[in-house]
Order: C-alpha cells, then sequence, then structure tokens
C-alpha cells in the first residue's frame, strides 16, 4: 500500500486564514507578502500542504466567502503576482496549496449577478435562481441559513432571487449549462497556475427541491434560535437539529449534487495528482471512491463538548465502517467556522497537556489531518464583546436575536453575538511578544483585536525558545508521522481492553506494528493490554514528561498522558 498511497493521503494540512495570518505591508491585515516572510515558519513547522480561506477580491460580507472575482487577489491581500511567488515558494519547499472553492454562490457584486438583474430578458439572468412572487409573498417560505426569508425581493424587475446564506450572496443556477461551464472555467484558470486542489465550501448547498414548495414546521427561525439558547442536554441539542434538518431538507443535499461533483472531478482528473475536499461529512460524496470527492470531513468527530474514549471509539467504528471501500478518512478538530480546539475541548486546568493529546489523536487516527492556524501555540477563543467591533454579521444576528426573542439585557445579548459567531477564532496570528503580537506594526490598529494573551508566552517567538514548548510538540509530532508509515497508512484496529476510559488501538502495516494508548481522562489509569509484551516496546512519543510505569501487559498512564509504542525487536 504504501507504493500505491497518494500524497493527499500522507499529507498533514494547514489552514491558513489569510486575513490574520501575517500583515507584510503594515495596514493591520494580512496579506500574501506577510504568507511570503512566513514560508520558512510552515516548513519547519513540517507540514505537507496547505489550505487557504479564499483571498479573491470580495466585498467581504461574508468574510470573503462573497466572491465577486474568482480570477483574482483581493487588493488588501496583494496581487497575482505575489499569489504566484506564494505558490511557488511552497512548491519549492515541498508544500502542496489547496484553494477555497465557492461553488454554491457569488457575491451581489460579480458581474455575473450585475448582469442577472438588470433585466428579465439578459442573456444571464437565468444564470441565477429567479421567482415570481405569490402576491406580495415572497415564492415560498423558506430560511437563510444566516436569518430570515432565503428570498430576496429585486424592484427593478419584480422578482426574487434565491440566497441560501446572506442576501449579498446570491445562489448559482447550476441547473444552467452555461454556469457549470464557467464555473468550471474559474476551477480550470488555477489548476493551470499549478493549485493541487480545492477545498469545496457548502458542497451540499448547491441544489434545491425543485419544486420549491414550502416547508411544514410547526416552529419558525426565531424560535428554532430560543431552543438553541435554553439547549442543556444532548437530547435538547439533538431535537435542535432536527428541527434544523427539517427546517432546510428543501434546500440542502439534493441529489442532483453528485453528478456535479462527478463532473468536477473528471476537470481536475485531466491534471496530474490534484484534489477535491468537500466542506461536508456525508460519505455519499466519496461516489464510488473514485468518481466524486477524494476527502470529506469527519466532522462528528468534533461535534462533543469532551474528547472521551468512547466518543472517539463510535466514532471511529461508525465513521470507518461508513466510508465505501477504499474511501480515505479524514480528521480535523478546528477550523475558521468553529471554536478553537484549544478552547472548546480543554478544560481550563490541563488545557495545554490536552492540547497534546488531542493533537496525537488527530494525527494518529486513520486518515489525512487538517490543522488550523495558531492551534500549534494554543491559541484560544478571544470574546469580543463590543457589537460595534463585530466583524462576522453573525454575530450582529445572534446580538439581535438574543435581544428579539430572549429579551437579553446588552451584556448578554453582546456576550451571545461574541460566543456564537466565528470572530473569537479568526484573530490575528500571535508572532512576538511585541506590540499587536508582531502581526502587525505597533500603532496600528489590527482588522481583529489581538488576543492579549500573547504576552503570556502564546506566540511564536517565545516558544520556539523553549524545548517543551507546544509549539515544539507539534514539530516534534509532525516528525514522528513522518518518520512512521504506520501511522500513515497502517490499519486501525481498536484493542479492547479493561478500561474504558482509556483509548487503546494499533495502527499497523506489513512493516511496521505502532501501539497507541491515550487516556483521556483527568485522572491516572491503569490499563491491562493483553495483546502485547508491553516492555518489549519503544515509546517513541509520549505527551508529558512523565514516563509511564509499564509492566509486561499493563500501562499506568497520568491524566491525559499519550503514548505511542513501536515493535523493537530485543536480542539474546
Amino acid at each position: 500500500m504504501r507504493e500505491q498511497i497518494k500524497w493527499w493521503q500522507k499529507a498533514v494540512f494547514y489552514q491558513i486564514y489569510p486575513r490574520s495570518f501575517a500583515d507584510g505591508n503594515g495596514d493591520g491585515i494580512g496579506d500574501f507578502k506577510g504568507m511570503i516572510a512566513k514560508l520558512d515558519y510552515l516548513k519547519e513547522l513540517g507540514i505537507d500542504a496547505a489550505w487557504l480561506s479564499p483571498h479573491f477580491p470580495s466585498p467581504y460580507v461574508d468574510c470573503g466567502y462573497d466572491i465577486s472575482d474568482y480570477r483574482g487577489v483581493a487588493p488588501e491581500y496583494g496581487d497575482l503576482d505575489l499569489f504566484k511567488q506564494f505558490l511557488n515558494g511552497l512548491h519549492a519547499r515541498g508544500i502542496k496549496l489547496v484553494l477555497d472553492l465557492v461553488l454554491n454562490h457569488t457575491s451581489d457584486l460579480h458581474p455575473w449577478f450585475q448582469e442577472s438583474k438588470s433585466s428579465l430578458n439578459n442573456p444571464k439572468r437565468d444564470w441565477y435562481i429567479w421567482k415570481k412572487g405569490n402576491g406580495k409573498q415572497a415564492p415560498n417560505n423558506w430560511y437563510s441559513a444566516f436569518g430570515g426569508s432565503a428570498w430576496e425581493y429585486d424592484a427593478a424587475t419584480d422578482e426574487y432571487y434565491y440566497h441560501y446564506f446572506f442576501k449579498e450572496q446570491p445562489d448559482l443556477n447550476w441547473k444552467n449549462p452555461a454556469v457549470k461551464e464557467a464555473m468550471f472555467n474559474e476551477a480550470r484558470f488555477w489548476l493551470n497556475m499549478g493549485v493541487d486542489g480545492f477545498r469545496l465550501d457548502a458542497v451540499g448547498t448547491i441544489f434545491e427541491d425543485e419544486s420549491y414548495s414550502n416547508i411544514k414546521l410547526k416552529i419558525d427561525q426565531d424560535e428554532l434560535f430560543r431552543l438553541s439558547q435554553i439547549a442543556e442536554t444532548a437530547k435538547d441539542h439533538t431535537q435542535v437539529h432536527l428541527y434544523w434538518m427539517k427546517m432546510f431538507k428543501h434546500q440542502v443535499d439534493q441529489p442532483e449534487v453528485h453528478q456535479i461533483m462527478k463532473d468536477l472531478r473528471k476537470v481536475i482528473n485531466k491534471y496530474e495528482d490534484r484534489v477535491l475536499i468537500g466542506e461536508t461529512d456525508d460519505v455519499a460524496f466519496y461516489g464510488n471512491n473514485d468518481d466524486e470527492l477524494q476527502l470529506n470531513f469527519n466532522f462528528p468527530l468534533m461535534r462533543t463538548k469532551k474528547l472521551s474514549a468512547e466518543h472517539v471509539r463510535k466514532n471511529q467504528k461508525e465513521r470507518l465502517s461508513a466510508l465505501p471501500v477504499g474511501a480515505w478518512p479524514c480528521n480535523t478538530l478546528g477550523n475558521h467556522d468553529s471554536s478553537r480546539a484549544f478552547s472548546y475541548f480543554g478544560d481550563g486546568v490541563n488545557d495545554n497537556i490536552q492540547a497534546r493529546l488531542n493533537l496525537m489523536l488527530l494525527l494518529s487516527l486513520k486518515g489525512t489531518p487538517f490543522l488550523y492556524n495558531g492551534e500549534e501555540i494554543g491559541m484560544s477563543d478571544y470574546l469580543i464583546t463590543d457589537p460595534k467591533k463585530f466583524k462576522d454579521p453573525l454575530s450582529t444576528l445572534y446580538y439581535n436575536l438574543d435581544k428579539k426573542v430572549m429579551g437579553a439585557p446588552e451584556p448578554n445579548a453582546s456576550l451571545t453575538g461574541a460566543e456564537r459567531g466565528r470572530d473569537k477564532c479568526r484573530t490575528p496570528l500571535q508572532w512576538t511578544n511585541e506590540p499587536n503580537a508582531g502581526f502587525c506594526p505597533a500603532g496600528i490598529e489590527p482588522w481583529l483585536p489581538v488576543n492579549p494573551d500573547y504576552r503570556k508566552g502564546i506566540n511564536v517567538k517565545e516558544q520556539e525558545k523553549q524545548t517543551d514548548s507546544l509549539l515544539n510538540f507539534y514539530r516534534f509530532m509532525l516528525k514522528v508521522r513522518r518518520e512512521n508509515p504506520a501511522l500513515i497508512s497502517g490499519e486501525y484496529q481498536e484493542i479492547e481492553t479493561d478500561n474504558q476510559s482509556v483509548l487503546v488501538f494499533y495502527r499497523r502495516d506489513a512493516q511496521q506494528v505502532l501501539l497507541l494508548a491515550l487516556n483521556l481522562s483527568d485522572t491516572e489509569q491503569q490499563v491491562v493490554v493483553n495483546t502485547h509484551d508491553l516492555y518489549k516496546m519503544k515509546i517513541i512519543a509520549n505527551t508529558v514528561k512523565q514516563q509511564p510505569n509499564v509492566s509486561i501487559h499493563s500501562l499506568a498512564l497520568s491524566s491525559y498522558q499519550g503514548l505511542i509504542l513501536s515493535e523493537v525487536q530485543i536480542s539474546g
């Protein structure tokens, strides 16, 4: 299997949020000049591929996911020449690059939409989804996932256009062959330049139920918000999710999307060794494992407040058994849309130790791991509670909903906006202990406030000097993964033990056997492993300084201690 494995199966991906990564021209906004200056940092970290969040020209209503030109570079980030320098710099260091490709919608300022809305008989009118109203009402009662009606009225043409997200993000009409070819040409533009593939944004939203029939649900969007605010138990949260699924069942995961994925796969197959990664956890997007996406995310792994051994065992059993034969898993614990893993999975006391254990878990499960920039130094959520400083419109949406639906006072509503929005996980990367964490010059206001904990050692420069820092543990673990092929190509096999608080499993192929034991609890645990003479195995990675107590078949692990053990040949 080692000879057949693809680069995207071996790779550790690292997501770069360009606006927050590094400011190279001193205006408080991350850019390509800044990214180019950090190329050696990426190489030293040990990643194999980068996923770049949208860098395209955009009015930035939805943080760059409202694209006004698919072939350009946002002027605040640089230009195409700088993009090419970045791409070539990555390739020169053996690092691949995938771009975010937004297929579902454009910005309302995109020239295509400007033409489409100009008149009823414009050639591009049918490039978007336009409908007559029902009297003075919208065509149906569908909601936007980002609040309010999914339909926006255009007085000039007396019709409504459909938008699954914000009204500034009109949905493309993928039933029109001209739209499909135009979007595929946008993809070809970057493939011809040499990018190594795409992460496909919101792939499940590309089609809608063509009947456009009303949804039948007893609650409205305000009530759904209220239920989500008061949900406490797992049962409560499941019920909220079920209501959400019913509310949007006509607008997501329609069967027609799979033909588009098959056609896009044919496009990239004409280029050597490129990859498609879907923002979805629906295994149907793997197709027959050779005709749709190569990767989609195991999001259920991160849909828990605590990464317990029980949760991981259940997740792996369900996920690996659900994949088509030969399909490749893909795991992550965080991204630009979710709380930072350090905050979300930490208990507030053992966060640093837990972060190390969670990294060992992520790099050791079968499949391609995705990291998010800043995880490697323990960046945490930073709640920006002044509504005037919200950059994410979802923060403003939830702030207003909390006041309207829950009657929340100002401080509570502000906190809700901060917690449920995405600014908290998008703050600038913390490079040094200097003003603005070295992200941008002193005296320049960064586009989002910098988390002040950069002064407490949560920055790259200080952690580079500390041999036992989280950053150096990341570098060490990425090296361990590279040097032990069973962590990449080996099969995953759970080992039953007498202790349910410890996750024990093999990663093994024909040439190497690794045993992993991860204590995902906050207390010391003793675990008996009868499948191996443990004292004959070599510890190649340990999340804590403390050495475990090892006997012939048992391990004593301190709280949140994880081990990777390798078979060794005992002479004599």
